[in-house]
This record gives C-alpha cells, sequence and structure tokens, in this order.
C-alpha cells in the first residue's frame, strides 16, 4: 500500500475536525477542465480532487495526531496583498449544514486567514434548512446575531440572507439591529421577481440578487462519497459536514474573478 495513503488514512481516523480549502479554482487546471452542472457538482469534484492531492502528498512531521486536519496547500491559496485590498471585492456565502453558534465566527475567521485579509466585504448567510416545512423569523435570529457580533467586531462589512419571501424579509429587517444589505432569490422557484418583494427591497435600500443553488447543498451520504473517492478509502465513515464557504474575490474596475474557491468543515461523528 501506498504509504502516503496509509498515513492519510492514520491522521483521518483520529482527528476530531476535518478543513479542506479547494485553494484558487481560477488557477486550478484539473479542476477548470470540468464544467460541473450544478453547484453540488463543483463542491464533489473540489472535495474529490483535493483529498486525493493531499493523500498523495508527503505530509510535514508533527508531534502526535493533530484534532483538526488541515487539508490544503498553501502554494494554490492566493493571498490578498495590502496594496491590493482596495481594489478587490472580497464576497463570501456560508452554507450551514448543522446549527452550532461557533460555525460562523470559525468560518469568517477561517477565510479571512486563508485570504490574508481584516475585513470580509459582504457574508450572505444560508442557513440549515428548517425542521417544519417553512422558515421563520425565530429560525433566522440565532445565525443572524453571530453575524451582527462580526459585523460590531469589523470582521464582515455588509450580510444578506438568502432565499427570503418579503414577509421573511421585512420581518427580519424590523427586527434586526444591523439591516440585511441584500437577498439573494432562487432562479429555479421563481423565474420573475415577486412584485411585493421588489418593492419592499427597492423602499429599503436592499440589493435583490439572484442564485441557482439547491436548497441542500450537498446530502451526508454525497460528502462521504466525495471523500472515499478523493481518500482512496471506502471503508471511511464517521464524518459530518458542519458547513461550507464559497469566497470569490473580484477586481472592482474589471469585474473579472480574481481567485473563488471553497472552504469545507466537517466533524467526527460520536458512534
Amino acid at each position: 500500500m501506498d504509504p502516503q495513503n496509509t498515513e492519510a488514512k492514520v491522521l483521518l481516523s483520529r482527528a476530531k475536525t476535518f478543513r479542506l480549502h479547494t485553494g484558487n479554482l481560477v488557477n486550478r487546471s484539473r479542476l477548470k477542465k470540468k464544467c460541473p452542472g450544478s453547484t453540488s457538482e463543483e463542491l464533489r469534484d473540489c472535495i474529490q480532487a483535493t483529498m486525493s492531492d493531499w493523500v498523495s502528498m508527503k505530509k510535514a512531521a508533527s508531534p502526535g495526531f493533530p484534532d483538526v486536519l488541515d487539508c490544503s496547500f498553501p502554494e494554490a491559496t492566493e493571498t490578498i496583498t495590502p496594496e491590493e485590498r482596495e481594489e478587490l471585492k472580497v464576497s463570501v456565502k456560508l452554507f450551514l449544514c448543522e446549527a452550532g453558534q461557533s460555525a460562523i465566527g470559525d468560518a469568517v475567521d477561517l477565510a479571512c486567514q486563508t485570504l490574508a485579509v481584516s475585513q470580509l466585504d459582504s457574508v450572505i448567510i444560508a442557513p440549515p434548512p428548517p425542521l417544519e416545512a417553512d422558515q421563520s423569523l425565530a429560525h433566522l435570529q440565532p445565525a443572524w446575531e453571530q453575524l451582527e457580533a462580526l459585523v460590531r467586531s469589523q470582521k464582515i462589512a455588509a450580510i444578506g440572507t438568502s432565499d427570503l419571501d418579503k414577509d421573511l424579509l421585512e420581518q427580519l429587517y424590523n427586527w434586526a439591529q444591523v439591516k440585511p444589505s441584500s437577498n439573494q432569490v432562487n432562479l429555479a422557484s421563481c423565474c420573475v421577481m415577486p412584485p411585493d418583494l421588489t418593492a419592499f427591497a427597492k423602499d429599503f435600500d436592499i440589493q435583490l440578487l439572484t442564485h441557482s443553488d439547491p436548497k441542500e447543498l450537498m446530502s451526508a451520504e454525497s460528502f462521504l462519497e466525495a471523500m472515499r473517492e478523493g481518500a482512496r478509502d471506502q471503508s471511511l465513515s464517521g464524518w459530518r459536514l458542519d458547513w461550507v464557504l464559497r469566497y470569490s474575490v473580484i477586481v472592482k474596475s474589471r469585474g473579472i474573478f480574481k481567485s473563488k474557491g471553497y472552504l469545507v468543515s466537517a466533524k467526527r461523528v460520536e458512534p
């Protein structure tokens, strides 16, 4: 058996948290050749390819086994220099798979650290699906309070929502101390923006954006399958997706992507 593969297997069996960074997808030729049909397919390809590269890589020597396993490649990460920061817009969409409150702060901290910035220009939140059929203000409030704290500490400049209808967006706006600056609308659920939502957003200066992300970004089984294929280990189990952060860095004056990528965090499930 490949010694690198054996080493990766041991590290994965001992760690409690697994963090993966795809690196800059604009420059990753292996992934650029593919044209994924959906966000879920792109994420799956990214996890599989990054894990495969990480398994094949010789790991740095370290005493003991780390609780947090970092699956990333510094050479594939494009950090932002202080000189170019003003010319760039750093936008993030954070998909929460679990309701844990620490996830938002952890994800924002890791994004800032990865890109070498002190603040993200905008963060759009996609909370975990509610247990009931529809979202409610009570379901959104815990995550929004975490985002508000990050705005106050200047880690984030603007915060936004995803898939809120006019009534729920209005409830959130009236309750929130830091108001939503944007709301994403899924084109699959409405080909035309609802007139009441458009009118409310215009009156309160909320930008309406479109997206094509699925309600469930990645199922638990799809995540494990991507890990297994990347690690070349079909027995791999016991990992639960915690959150996924998708970032994009755009050159303001030209409207082009300088970099984009995914940060993924998973936790070991206790048997």
